[in-house]
């Protein structure tokens, strides 16, 4: 079994750390990269790739994150800005690299990684398309990493993961899940104003329990079980 990740940039601006990415993940051994509305790739992204210029070749490039997350079983979203408080389930909680790596050992499936744009990295909205947040420890006077400086730290963590037997419940799988409980929160006449943040809560809790796809069966069949008792 086997643990396939895939980098996502999301509207990177500048080639040379587009290059630099393909570089970083021919030194780890990853080759899957898609990009969303990337700058015009010339000479520059090209020499910053060196060697790795393969990967620069065959990368994807689609239009919006989620056509970039399409075939993914888990998203991580990386970012240098997390929630202040416990209930800001949006950037909450985070998890280190090094987390990931003790995370995702033995497990088998295919894991998005997504990064944010140079400037402004993701939107709340973009944000709440990921199962896990990562942020690197950085020092506090700046915060803020170099884009390709982010992936190769990521990259490394995670090229050091053993996969195993454990598969991660499919994607596909998740969202039926998540469209389940919505309609069960519908059923109760759930609160309108905080049915999204405990969306988004259900969705976070369930990417830290790294799902296995019987548990997803089994869940969906629970909350069947509630929706005709409701009814």
């Amino acid at each position: 079994m086997t643990l396939d990740l895939k980098i996502i940039l999301v509207e990177p601006l500048y080639q040379g750390n587009i290059g630099s990415v393909a570089r970083a993940m021919k030194n780890f051994g990853f080759s899957d990269l898609i990009l969303v509305n990337p700058c015009e790739l010339k000479m520059e992204a090209r020499a910053f790739a060196s060697h790795a210029y393969d990967i620069l070749e065959s990368a994807k490039t689609v239009e919006t994150i989620e056509e970039a997350l399409e075939g993914s079983d888990l998203v991580i979203a990386t970012t240098g800005i997390t929630g202040m408080k416990i209930d800001e389930h949006i950037r909450m909680p985070p998890y280190t690299p090094r987390d990931l790596k003790v995370k995702f050992s033995g497990m088998s499936g295919t894991i998005a990684v997504i990064f944010g744009r140079e400037d402004h990295g993701f939107t709340n909205e973009e944000l709440k398309l990921s199962d896990v947040i990562v942020s690197i420890p950085t020092s506090k006077i700046y915060p803020i990493m170099n884009l390709s400086h982010a992936v190769t730290i990521i990259l490394y963590e995670m090229s050091q993961i053993l996969a195993g037997e454990n598969s991660l419940a499919d994607g596909f799988d998740l969202r039926l899940l998540f469209e389940h409980i919505d309609e069960v929160l519908d059923d109760i006449d759930y609160p309108a104003h905080k049915k999204e943040k405990t969306h988004l809560m259900f969705k976070r809790i369930f990417g830290r329990a790294q799902l296995m796809p019987r548990e997803v069966q089994t869940l969906r069949g629970f909350i069947g079980k509630v929706q005709k008792h409701i009814k």
